[in-house]
């Protein structure tokens, strides 16, 4: 988990330590847009194998809510 919240930190350009399951995505530090978006899905997939949708994750809120999508996916 940390390469994707290292991955994660660097997508909105600040420090890992500030990434948690309960950051929010559309706050002051984040600009979670669709580069940002677009960048996550590289992640994910690099990370987790797994593909995810752009209008799934752009529907996310925190890392907490992608990270459900992860292993909704993976069952699937």
């Amino acid at each position: 988990m940390s390469e994707f919240y290292e991955g994660m930190a660097e997508i909105f350009e600040i420090d890992t330590s500030m990434i948690t399951s309960d950051f929010e995505l559309y706050s002051d530090e984040a600009a979670w847009d669709s580069l940002a978006i677009v960048s996550a899905i590289a992640l994910v997939d690099d990370c987790f194998d797994v593909m995810l949708e752009g209008k799934a994750l752009a529907e996310c809120k925190t890392i907490a809510d992608i990270e459900t999508l992860i292993a909704a996916v993976k069952k699937s």
